[in-house]
């Protein structure tokens, strides 16, 4: 009896199809998904965070190009296994400097450092400081032939680079992780908090609908940002409490939306029947009344993901949410919001463009969803 009530993935899936605006909107989060998931295989700069600096790169425009000479930091990197690295970036033993040209001279290395259009000095190196140990063996025209293949590489900054000569794409891409992932535990902390209470209060009424309504009204009367705020500064600035902090303030629109669809579903026959049966209450409501409300449940967690990636980009703005050097698309903002009024105005709008693009797509998903579970247009 409950099968006639819930949608059948396969049809909602088919139907979303025929909608181009759904169709984008899935491109745009499936795209964003996967180059969060493989964004230190895809990014130019792979060290953690894609935080490496090349001051004197700083503020470049997109298509940017230079030969950089990758010298050994007094600390070299251990090594990693893969999984690590495709989860957190590698950890270089290198700094780049850049140069605009370089010539061999016996056993060094003379090297035009480029520090701004038309400002260059002259750099030397040994070719003992820059070669690994197992290769300062090598005679030496191997060992020219080893720096230049792994030590001096073409650059191109594709986006360009922020202020401190980081590469924007790279933490582009790694920020997508963030924006993801704030959505993804907001909204499962959400619909999970909002299933419970919602259901409790809309099933049994009476004093625990009263108790739980009081609470949801309490909280809905709280500004969003004050709450995230105050949440914030209870359990600590960081990547996870800032996702936590999201997630335990958008919990009362899910809980206020299951609580009137459980009010209606407990009048219908089939749940007078279960309870004739001898059900439990337990049983009835996440067996037969839980199910019957994937619809709207989808449609809300569309709207919360969204919600989610623009409180955290406003929090990250503010400078309460995630924390340097991880990259996030609201930091970015942050970080480079006067150079709106400057010739570099990219730094700031390539990040709100990306926080824009995936907002939409959810936005257009949810508002697609809702009209393919509409059942008064079925």
């Amino acid at each position: 009896m409950t099968g006639d009530l819930r949608p059948q993935s396969d049809t909602i899936f088919k139907k979303l199809l025929r909608k181009p605006s759904a169709v984008a909107g899935l491109c745009i989060i499936g795209i964003t998904c996967l180059l969060a998931l493989f964004a230190y295989l895809l990014a130019p700069d792979d060290t953690p965070y894609a935080n490496r600096m090349v001051i004197e790169l700083g503020a470049r425009q997109p298509g940017f190009s230079k030969q950089l000479l990758f010298i050994p930091a007094s600390t070299q990197a251990g090594q990693q296994q893969h999984f690590f690295t495709w989860l957190h970036g590698w950890s270089s033993g290198f700094r780049a400097i850049p140069i605009n040209s370089y010539r061999f001279e016996g056993e060094k290395l003379v090297a035009a450092h480029y520090i701004d259009e038309g400002i260059a000095d002259t750099v030397t190196f040994a070719m003992q400081q820059l070669l690994p140990k197992d290769k300062q063996a090598l005679p030496a025209e191997k060992q020219q032939a080893y720096l230049e293949q792994n030590q001096i590489k073409e650059r191109t900054f594709w986006l360009g680079t922020d202020r401190y000569g980081r590469d924007i794409l790279s933490r582009l891409l790694v920020g997508a992780r963030v924006s993801i992932a704030v959505g993804l535990v907001a909204v499962l902390l959400s619909i999970s908090i909002g299933i419970i209470l919602g259901a409790l209060a809309g099933y049994f009424g009476g004093v625990i609908d009263d108790i739980i309504m009081w609470l949801i009204n309490i909280l809905w009367a709280i500004p969003t940002l004050l709450l995230v705020f105050a949440i914030t500064l209870t359990i600590g600035k960081g990547f996870w409490e800032i996702f936590i902090a999201i997630g335990l303030t958008m919990w009362v629109s899910a809980a206020r939306l299951i609580r009137g669809q459980v009010l209606v579903l407990r009048e219908m026959e089939y749940i007078t029947a279960a309870k004739a049966l001898g059900l439990s209450d337990i049983r009835i409501i996440f067996r037969h009344i839980l199910p019957n409300i994937a619809g709207p449940l989808m449609v809300i967690a569309a709207s919360n993901f969204a919600a989610a990636i623009l409180i955290e980009a406003g929090l990250s703005f503010l400078g309460i949410g995630v924390q340097p050097p991880q990259p996030s698309w609201g930091l970015m903002i942050k970080e480079h919001y006067n150079f709106i009024l400057t010739n570099r105005p990219l730094l700031a709008i390539i990040p709100g463009i990306a926080i824009m693009l995936l907002v939409y797509a959810f936005n257009v998903l949810g508002n697609a969803l809702r009209d393919v579970l509409d059942v008064r247009e079925q």
